[in-house]
């Protein structure tokens, strides 16, 4: 098994999966179909190409920082909603609560046999085809999403999410929580990609886990000074 890292860390991210209507959820950390049209996005894939191998292959979710979930208040308007008096035209306002996730951390895993299909999503994520964002356009990654030594050739993913050095940039918790996919898991998570085209989703199961952060020394004592 071989496992790719990938680094989402940014001012706003959003990763919602059960959105409706006037009201956009985020989960607490990204979800599969989330992080799988990242990487179409990276392949310059289209909402009509295959995604089948990319949802094939297993993801882990490392929480570096688990951010600060709030919510914005939107108003949108058929046509303009406030008269030139100054009154508010109540009649087309369509307003809806949008959620996300404010100065989170994440370290992504993604495991798989196929060295070459990780190796190709390693230089697609260097020099992706289209603009690549947390979730929603808005939120612009605050650092580069592609680690250069972020691919790990024989490494299963609990190994790699375990042992690669802790992102927070602040003086790290004492565990770090990670969420990561298993057939025998005890939670559900409704984020398995089957087809963007048609908006289609599957469950998957995931199993929650904490194990202590690894810190590199230059990186603490800069935090510490």
């Amino acid at each position: 098994m071989h496992t790719l890292l990938l680094r989402l860390i940014g001012p706003m991210q959003s990763w919602g999966v059960q959105s409706r209507f006037s009201v956009r959820d985020t989960g607490l950390e990204p979800s599969k179909s989330g992080v799988v049209g990242l990487l179409c996005a990276a392949s310059g894939r289209g909402r009509d190409a295959p995604i089948e191998d990319l949802a094939a292959l297993t993801m882990g979710v490392r929480v570096d920082r688990e951010g600060r979930l709030s919510r914005d208040y939107h108003v949108a308007g058929v046509g303009g909603y406030m008269r030139g008096a100054g009154a508010i035209e109540r009649e087309n306002v369509v307003p809806s609560s949008r959620y996300y996730l404010a100065d989170a951390a994440f370290l992504v895993g993604l495991q798989g046999e196929d060295m070459a299909l990780l190796s190709g999503l390693q230089q697609a994520l260097l020099n992706p085809v289209w603009t690549l964002y947390l979730g929603r356009k808005a939120f612009s990654p605050g650092e580069p999403i592609a680690l250069e030594d972020g691919l790990k050739e024989n490494t299963s993913l609990l190994q790699a999410l375990q042992n690669y050095p802790y992102l927070g940039g602040r003086i790290p918790p004492a565990r770090l929580r990670a969420v990561l996919e298993d057939p025998s898991g005890d939670q559900v998570r409704p984020d398995q990609p089957v087809s963007f085209a048609e908006r289609r989703f599957a469950p998957r199961r995931v199993r929650t886990l904490f194990f202590p952060p690894v810190v590199q020394e230059n990186s603490l004592s800069r935090e510490v000074s």
